[in-house]
């Protein structure tokens, strides 16, 4: 293979393409940097299963982290059987036909709204399970609308004009998301305006569950900060501070491996098609949008070097990202590695105009490759009917 990265030159074992592959090690360097967070805080930490489900390396979250967070009832049953934890749930709305099963498997639910609260109060308490509401600061510094959970009319969580006058005393949480891959700035910035807004609820609740999008695990990321602001926030209002890290979990913790079928050239353009598809894939590189990194290449191209845009599978016209610049000229048959792609990746694909999923593997610490899973017509068909 050619521009590999460094942890993929010495292992061994066969390698499929395409194929997502957790790197053992990193992973769990990642558990460790969020165990330490949460001993030195005192903040309960849960795995967000909409971020990472790869339920293969569940034991390593169980030695690690405190539980898990789901926002259905698939994700409840999988944090349930493969992992042994009850999870904190919260989704938008619960469907009646599913919501008694999930409060049987979950530990604690988090309403979007008082009328969902009314609706499965009585359900929640008979089931033992610990209620939240889900609050809207409307305020959040994420840049990219689709991921802002706090934009003008947004349906997730009750704003303070829509806020009940008292809390009833079975409500004893209150759940906050408003962060996408942030620092502990931001969550400072954020709890501010939440004080400000919900303060005076803050003394009538034992638990405040400040979800996900808490990059820690990122080397830039402020932990002695974040440490700080969960700790005073704690003892300040004699709460347990609850994070839901998902893209930490997993991040910068493996990579997706495709390999180059075709090159073909249209107006001065050339276009490395691969054997993965970013709309089945990848999606978010065109949600967001961002550019992955791809190993070997730079982008924005550099003068003087062969360049491309990199192509999937499907028949969708915009399933491409790109531009690259590579040290050479790609070649039907070269590996094309995207980095950090164990976050929100394998939980979103699919398999539109009947693209096979990519395999999963793990490079385990011992330097071998595993293959976990791969997948095939089956799958397709088993999804539709």
């Amino acid at each position: 293979m050619n521009n590999l990265p460094k942890q993929l030159l010495s292992v061994s074992g066969d390698i499929p393409s395409p194929c997502f592959i957790l790197d053992e090690k990193k992973f769990l360097e990642n558990l460790k940097i969020l165990r330490t967070v949460a001993d030195n805080s005192g903040a309960t930490v849960l795995l967000a299963l909409k971020g990472f489900a790869l339920w293969h390396v569940f034991p390593h979250i169980r030695t690690y982290l405190d539980g898990i967070a789901a926002s259905s009832l698939h994700e409840a049953r999988l944090a349930f059987e493969e992992a042994g934890f009850k999870p904190h749930t919260y989704a938008p709305a619960y469907r009646e036909n599913e919501v008694r099963e999930i409060l049987k498997l979950s530990s604690h639910i988090t309403f979007n709204s008082y009328a969902q609260y009314l609706k499965y109060r009585d359900a929640a308490i008979q089931n033992n399970v610990q209620i939240n509401l889900r609050i809207n600061p409307e305020y959040s510094e994420v840049k990219t609308d689709l991921y802002n959970p706090c934009l003008p009319g947004s349906r997730l969580g009750i704003t303070r004009e829509n806020f009940p006058g008292s809390l009833p005393p079975d409500i004893t949480g209150l759940h906050f998301h408003t962060l996408c891959e942030q620092g502990a700035i931001t969550l400072k910035n954020t709890l501010a305006v939440i004080e400000k807004k919900f303060g005076d609820f803050l003394p009538q609740v034992s638990r405040i569950n400040m979800g996900g999008g808490h990059l820690i695990t990122a080397r830039d990321y402020d932990r002695r900060l974040l440490t700080d602001l969960l700790r005073s926030f704690s003892d300040k209002y004699h709460v347990e501070v609850i994070l839901e890290p998902g893209a930490a979990v997993a991040w910068d913790a493996g990579c997706l491996v495709s390999t180059v079928q075709d090159i073909v050239t249209s107006n001065g353009i050339s276009t490395a098609i691969l054997d993965v598809s970013f709309a089945a894939h990848m999606p978010d590189c065109l949600e967001m949008p961002y550019i992955p990194e791809v190993y070997g290449a730079s982008g924005p191209p550099e003068r003087g070097k062969p360049v491309y845009r990199l192509g999937g599978l499907t028949c969708l016209a915009g399933d491409f990202v790109g531009p690259y610049s590579f040290d050479k000229p790609l070649k039907s048959g070269d590996k094309i590695i995207f980095r950090d792609m164990m976050h929100y990746t394998m939980v979103k694909t699919n398999t539109f105009n009947g693209v096979n999923l990519p395999s999963i593997g793990l490079i385990r610490k011992n330097d071998h490759f595993d293959l976990i899973r791969s997948f095939g017509y089956e799958e397709y068909k088993g999804r539709l009917s």
